[in-house]
């Protein structure tokens, strides 16, 4: 029986100068690049994010990420997956993969995505992420509660990111390490897919409905409800809450699962959607572009795991 393919986009903070490398080995992907980078707005951010030059802030990061999936994509081909999954602005990206937007569109939406949410984190206390992982069973949510913070990505059954008030981090990661677990600060300056970024969400929903959809020719999972999105007017409604409603990763990752995904492979850069899903289901082959040498590597392996 052949296998079922999953793609997975990543969100940002694997974000490195020679993102693009790779891409830039196929033809049609190499052109597209040179589109954005020669573009005014769009190649200035793209620049920042090779330069280094503030690679982390939300709006270097979440459309240097978007451009860097998109490139690998158009690099790989014609590749037909059954399902396609986007960690946090990765969802955004995974209507670019499933056809639902064209790609420059997607990246100019990452752009006003980043400043809309920029805006709102603007009005209020610096903002940050944590990333806790082997809390004691029902600690976490009167530890978050403490410290005014919200679950942001839920990774595990004992693992989420969380965002609240930068001011009350450090408290926070002191608190979680004395509980017996574990905590990482992430380098992410907002408050993504809390209450905190309420502001931002009609706003990004208008500038959505404006878009020329198409119905997306593979699902895409919400971030949300990890239900299987086909048409447009489903995306409109769940796409703009995901900017404050928290992402539910773990039930994304058995979603592939239960519906027959046998291999993955996350677009890059970076690999930490692959090992979770690995880790979560040791059953998915799953590897990142990233692990590869080239675009040959790359459809070698999944020739090999598809057949």
């Amino acid at each position: 029986m052949a296998g079922r393919l999953a793609i997975l986009c990543p969100g940002q903070g694997a974000q490195h100068p020679a993102m693009f490398d790779m891409a830039r080995g196929d033809p049609a992907a190499a052109s597209l690049l040179a589109s954005w980078f020669d573009h005014p707005r769009l190649g200035q951010v793209l620049r920042a994010a090779c330069e280094g030059e503030q690679a982390f802030t939300n709006r270097v990061a979440q459309p240097s990420i978007v451009a860097a999936t998109l490139a690998m994509w158009t690099a790989l081909g014609d590749l037909q997956p059954a399902l396609v999954a986007g960690y946090s602005i990765g969802e955004l990206s995974s209507y670019g993969v499933a056809g639902a937007l064209a790609p420059t569109a997607v990246l100019e939406l990452a752009i006003e995505r980043a400043r809309l949410m920029d805006a709102c984190a603007a009005d209020g206390p610096a903002q940050g992420m944590l990333a806790l992982s082997g809390m004691p069973d029902g600690s976490v949510a009167d530890l978050l509660g403490r410290f005014g913070f919200y679950p942001a990505i839920v990774t595990g059954d004992d693992a989420l990111v969380a965002a609240g008030p930068l001011a009350a981090r450090d408290g926070l990661a002191a608190a979680a390490s004395a509980a017996g677990g574990k905590a990482t600060v992430l380098p992410v300056a907002v408050a993504s897919h809390t209450p905190l970024l309420q502001g931002a969400v009609a706003p990004f929903a208008e500038v959505l409905k404006a878009q020329p959809w198409r119905v997306p020719a593979f699902p895409v999972l919400s971030g949300i409800s990890a239900e299987p999105v086909h048409d447009a007017a489903k995306a409109l409604a769940e796409l703009p809450r995901q900017i404050a409603e928290p992402i539910l990763w773990r039930e994304c990752m058995d979603a592939l699962a239960e519906g027959g995904i046998t291999v993955a492979l996350e677009l890059g850069p970076g690999a930490a959607l692959a090992r979770m899903l690995q880790a979560r289901h040791p059953g998915i082959a799953c590897r990142s572009v990233s692990e590869f040498r080239s675009l040959d590597g790359i459809h070698s392996w999944l020739d090999r795991n598809l057949d």
